[in-house]
């Protein structure tokens, strides 16, 4: 997505309701997403091996965003807006760390509202993702730094 578009589509996000808002940093919510990141990624596991493939396919999903929304509780943004929460993390990580969430996303409301689901192997190679997901924002929340706390929060107060 071309960066005027991600833009102009942030700027409709800090407008609407319970869109998205620069808050303080908060560090034991974002460990709580993190560890219920985790969580959620075990009961996709336990799902699938249930041969449960809808509900992995919406749980792997969930335990992406947890991950996601964990990482932008770390830096101080708030969203209850999944769209708009995953945006901003393209708006600031790159289009490649969202990949994943935003593929999955369209197979969770495939899964959800239309009943349709992968194949076992597919939905397996969700899996997978997902734990790399999961693992690769452990990482960045784990490791982000003062500096580039505020840094994000400038880029973020800057289309506000």
């Amino acid at each position: 997505m071309e960066d005027d578009k991600i833009t102009k589509k942030l700027k409709w996000c800090f407008k609407i309701k319970d869109g998205l808002q620069i808050v303080e940093p908060n560090n034991r919510l974002s460990e709580s997403y993190l560890e219920e990141a985790k969580s959620s990624l075990a009961r996709a596991e336990k799902n699938f091996q249930d041969g449960d493939l809808l509900w992995s396919t919406i749980v792997i999903y969930y335990s992406e965003y947890y991950a996601l929304y964990s990482f932008l509780q770390r830096i101080g943004a708030k969203c209850e807006n999944h769209a708009c929460s995953i945006l901003a993390v393209k708006f600031l990580l790159g289009e490649e760390k969202t990949k994943t969430i935003d593929e999955h996303k369209e197979k969770r409301i495939d899964a959800q509202y239309y009943m349709r689901v992968g194949k076992k192997e597919q939905v397996e190679r969700m899996l997978q993702e997902a734990k790399e997901f999961v693992s690769i924002f452990d990482e960045m929340v784990s490791n982000v730094n003062e500096e580039e706390i505020k840094s994000y929060r400038g880029k973020l107060k800057a289309i506000k």
